[in-house]
């Protein structure tokens, strides 16, 4: 088995000049002026983000999950995903989690498994993101924030892993924890 090779040869980018463009409680926008890795003058933006990314992917005994529907004002348009959310860096990424499930699904669980982390768009941001598990489900009132109008739905997890593969589940949190969760289950790994 090969492993990944480490790279040691610092950074390649060289900046001259940054400066901040915007600062909001969520984000911040730095324009940089740079050198790039040939030595030639260019302009790289970063987007910081201030909290981590959270996904939840709710599984019970007989395999259904649940998804959020709700407007992304971003994109212009209505998606459907695992619940998910924002956790404080400061606050336990699996505080956060267990928040987003209760506040978007009204659902409690007793198990928790880390299944991934990753960085979701690496090229212009620096957001982090968490995803997990939750198994052994209790359920109550949901408790969306204000922000929020919501629709929840209970699946079969084969139709919501069918939707990935067909397309029309597409936010980058639901396709990993979807994809990763049905690895996991083929190759009996985590879940009972």
């Amino acid at each position: 088995m090969n492993e990944l090779p480490e790279y040691t040869g610092g950074n390649p980018w060289k900046m001259l000049k940054s400066e901040l463009v915007y600062d909001s409680p969520w984000i911040s926008l730095s324009k940089h002026d740079v050198l790039n890795p040939n030595g030639n003058p260019g302009t790289y933006s970063v987007t910081h983000f201030k909290n981590i990314a959270i996904g939840v992917l709710a599984l019970d005994e007989e395999n259904n999950t649940w998804l959020v529907g709700q407007y992304r004002y971003p994109l212009d348009q209505y998606t459907w995903e695992i619940p998910e959310g924002g956790g404080k860096r400061e606050i336990d990424p699996l505080e956060s989690a267990k928040r987003e499930l209760l506040e978007e699904t009204g659902i409690t669980a007793q198990k928790w498994t880390k299944i991934q982390e990753m960085y979701l768009s690496n090229s212009a941001t620096d957001e982090f993101c968490i995803l997990y598990l939750a198994q052994d489900l209790s359920f109550g009132e949901a408790e969306p924030e204000d922000t929020e109008d919501l629709r929840v739905i209970k699946v079969a997890f084969t139709d919501a892993y069918r939707w990935v593969c067909e397309g029309k589940l597409t936010d980058a949190l639901t396709v990993t924890a979807i994809l990763k969760v049905k690895l996991m289950m083929d190759e009996k790994s985590g879940i009972q």
